[in-house]
């Protein structure tokens, strides 16, 4: 079996359908060998001078009696062992899944997504295969080919040593290729992440593709790594052959021999000529040759099943070392002791000296923002590319650890805060604007998947993109498709600021999210937001200025500094960095013909 503390709680949790398994293959293993048995007394009546007719049918039915019970114990080791396996592996799914919430966007920076996929597919089904075929292989190499020898034995220990002692050559073999098999099986999966990274990243940027006509380089780029990963995945292949191959030719090689030698040890029996070997005189019957070659015939099985073993747990293992790195993985943001929750909080925010650098990254992003912002205020926050407008959203979300003593909201520590009750509290709206391949109803409902119609509506005509939703054939019921691929920038945009508007939090941020519509509908979404958001704080990042003019109060960014952080018309006298935003604005109007 293949344990570890991921997999051990499973076999606890689900021991009930393991015993009814292990109770059906008991069934199984022990009954079969009645088989062999009564064969070998058919033909021995059959070969004497008076058959019994009523004996042999007797015999023939025990046989019949005997393979229905094999039926049901087949049955009941299915139904209960594949059963445990795909149990398990949904656990694993579930913990993983849960496992990847958790972890911060440091691990998604260093991680691909094919890599991350990889693990749900081929490496949660290859530990699942090996549960489920793999625990019986096991058992029958073990329970079986135990019963079958002592059987072998009683009939003719010596002919039993000439059957088993070769046998052993299969065990040593299968020790010694496991590791090496390990370490194929891992190649084959890396190379398989490799093609999965490149055709995800491929599908998600067809459109740049087809754009700058790359589609023939990235097809010549696809065919390299399709023939890595083939040649991989043939290389693997091929040795697997090798090694089952080796395995049926030893098995028939002491086939052959038991033939020969046995045929000729019944020969000699007949003859009244018995044989004698270390000792013993071998005395074999027609019927006994016959039992003991149906014995042996048995034990091809798991002798057969335990080179398989070692293919399917060196596969297992080395999946399993991948999952079992991925859930190790430390888990950076998390709940400190005794946190507090954020209840009915007014929306008062403050930095405090805070300084910011990425993972693995010496650049500071932000550095040393000293700012209050009041509650119910809506500022807009400015700045170059680059500035630290983006990270100054990210860190009131603690998507990464910051330093204590440098954010606090209604005067509480941000990394004392519970991380729900801190995300619930802020309604927000990254810069990505991210759709789920949904109805645009439940992309907007997405905080509270059981709130009435009449709110989705009402945060749509909150973004002003109502009138856009009904204008199509399903109006609401619209599958946005993968990543909303069927909406243009605007709509997108606008979608995003009702899902965040929808949740009525005390603290609301959009992150450059009015950038794609034009300026009426973005007036629009301003006043909205001072109308509908009077009293709660509101943050706006934007690119352009017109965006923040009308605003409370704007903060200007400059290389992850503060410039400044006070109304329009004090920005135009003392920030030259909000001057030039201005300025170089203005003079774009001027070009397209605007005042």
């Amino acid at each position: 079996m293949l344990f570890g503390k991921y997999l051990n709680k499973y076999y606890i949790k689900y021991l009930g359908l393991y015993i009814i398994g292990v109770i059906g293959l008991v069934i199984v293993d022990y009954f079969q060998l009645y088989i062999p048995n009564y064969l070998g007394k058919v033909v021995d009546l059959a070969s004497s001078n008076n058959i019994d007719i009523d004996l042999i049918t007797k015999y023939v039915l025990i046989v019949v009696g005997v393979a229905f019970l094999m039926f049901l114990g087949r049955m009941l080791w299915r139904f209960s062992l594949f059963n445990a396996s795909l149990k398990t592996q949904e656990g694993l799914r579930n913990d993983m899944f849960l496992k990847s919430l958790r972890l911060s966007e440091r691990f998604y920076h260093e991680n691909k997504v094919g890599n991350i996929m990889a693990l749900y597919t081929t490496d949660l089904e290859t530990i699942e295969e090996y549960l489920g075929w793999g625990f019986i292989m096991l058992f029958d190499a073990v329970f079986l080919s135990l019963l079958v020898a002592i059987k072998m034995i009683l009939l003719d220990w010596v002919l039993a040593l000439i059957a088993l002692i070769p046998m052993l050559l299969i065990v040593v073999w299968g020790l010694l290729v496991e590791k090496f098999m390990a370490l194929k099986w891992k190649e084959r999966q890396e190379a398989f992440d490799e093609l999965y990274d490149f055709s995800l990243e491929n599908f998600t940027g067809i459109r740049v593709i087809k754009a700058f006509v790359k589609g023939t380089s990235e097809i010549h780029h696809f065919s390299k790594i399709a023939r890595k990963n083939k040649d991989v995945n043939i290389n693997f292949a091929r040795i697997s052959v090798i090694f089952d191959v080796l395995i049926s030719l030893i098995i028939i090689i002491i086939m052959s021999l038991l033939m020969g030698l046995g045929g000729y040890f019944t020969y000699c029996y007949t003859l009244r000529e018995p044989v004698v070997l270390f000792g013993h005189e071998i005395e074999l019957k027609a019927g006994d040759l016959v039992t003991f070659i149906g014995y042996f015939d048995i034990m091809i099985w798991p002798m057969m099943a335990l080179g398989q073993i070692v293919s399917r747990r060196s596969r297992a293992k080395a999946s399993y070392s991948r999952i079992s790195k991925f859930l190790d993985e430390i888990e950076e943001i998390e709940n400190p002791k005794n946190a507090i929750k954020l209840n009915n909080i007014k929306g008062n925010i403050r930095f405090n000296n805070y300084s910011f650098n990425y993972p693995n990254c010496d650049y500071k992003s932000l550095n040393n923002i000293s700012i209050e912002i009041k509650s119910g205020e809506i500022i807009g926050v400015v700045g170059k590319i680059g500035s630290g407008k983006t990270t100054l959203a990210k860190s009131l979300l603690r998507l990464y650890n910051i330093p204590k003593n440098s954010i606090f909201i209604d005067d509480i520590d941000l990394m004392d805060c519970d991380i729900k009750s801190l995300r619930e509290s802020i309604g927000y709206v990254p810069q990505d604007n991210f759709l789920f391949s949904e109805k645009i109803r439940n992309n907007i409902a997405l905080s509270d998947m059981d709130i009435e119609f009449d709110k989705i509506k009402e945060a749509a005509i909150f973004s002003d993109v109502d009138n856009n939703i009904i204008e199509f054939k399903d109006g609401y019921d619209t599958i946005t498709g993968e990543r909303g691929v069927s909406l243009s920038g605007g709509q997108k945009q606008r979608i995003s600021i009702a899902r965040a508007y929808i949740k009525n939090a005390p603290i609301m941020i959009m992150d450059d999210s009015v950038s794609a519509v034009d300026i009426k509908t973005e007036e629009k979404i301003l006043e909205n937001i001072k109308k509908y958001r009077k009293g709660k704080t509101t943050i706006v990042i934007a690119s352009r200025v017109s965006t923040v003019v009308g605003l409370d109060r704007i903060l200007v960014l400059n290389n992850g500094e503060v410039e400044a952080f006070d109304t329009h018309e004090n920005l135009l006298n003392i920030s030259p960095t909000y001057q030039r935003m201005v300025y170089l604005q203005t003079l774009e109007k001027e070009v397209e013909g605007g005042k």
